[in-house]
């Protein structure tokens, strides 16, 4: 499509539901799309169905961080969207938590989202052109009980977000964050009731994001099932 004022993505934290309808999106928009993921065996059939390179990663980590925008810059070319969608979860009651499960699921969910920012803003500002896009949850605006770490994680994401779109905005990067704010469907989590969020639906909004005029641009957009009270 012409009109997409974009020509590569590099997707962070891929795999099933929202990330692979990105990928699958941005592909038939005409991106070459990178793929990252620690585990990339299980990225093998989008690979093939977006056309994308893939990449094995541990997001918290910043040596590992360095050498995936290393690869991705030889084989993608210049980065101009990324995309981040890595989290992990130690669930449980908080006297009850493993301080180690804790401080994997902040480093997975935040620390990465950084790692990852800075990365990409490094690429993008010489260039003046770029999207960074942050991918965010319910959590990102209130913590529920038994999920203290999740919620820490993500209220963190989304400070990065807004501290990002306020520095990196004036020289031409488009930093915004996604408040998935509901269950998204899946083939093990299916709906016939709009109980859920359409992971389609959800890509389709990141993309009319990242057409939008540098003008106008969100810094934060919330999606949420039209059945659910807020």
């Amino acid at each position: 499509m012409t009109d997409f004022p974009y020509r590569s993505v590099l997707i962070v934290g891929a795999g099933s539901g929202i990330s692979a309808s990105l990928a699958r999106s941005l592909s038939r928009a005409g991106l070459r799309v990178g793929l990252a993921a620690r585990n990339v065996g299980k990225l093998a059939t989008l690979a093939a169905e977006a056309k994308a390179q893939t990449f094995a990663v541990d997001a918290s980590d910043p040596a590992a961080v360095a050498r995936l925008f290393e690869d991705a810059d030889l084989k993608l070319g210049e980065i101009d969207v990324v995309i981040y969608n890595a989290s992990t979860r130690a669930r449980g009651p908080i006297v009850e938590l493993d301080p180690e499960d804790v401080r994997r699921s902040i480093d997975v969910s935040a620390f990465g989202g950084f790692l990852v920012t800075q990365q990409a803003a490094r690429r993008m500002t010489p260039r003046g052109h770029g999207a960074i896009l942050l991918t965010g949850a319910s959590a990102s605006l209130k913590g529920f009980a038994l999920s203290a770490a999740f919620a820490m994680g993500k209220f963190a994401l989304r400070g990065l977000a807004q501290s990002a779109a306020r520095e990196l905005g004036p020289k031409g990067i488009h930093v915004a964050h996604f408040v998935i704010d509901g269950g998204v469907r899946s083939a093990t989590r299916p709906d016939d009731g709009d109980r859920t969020l359409d992971p389609d639906g959800i890509a389709q909004t990141y993309l009319d994001v990242l057409r939008q005029p540098r003008n106008a641009w969100s810094m934060e957009v919330e999606v949420r099932p039209w059945v659910e009270t807020f």
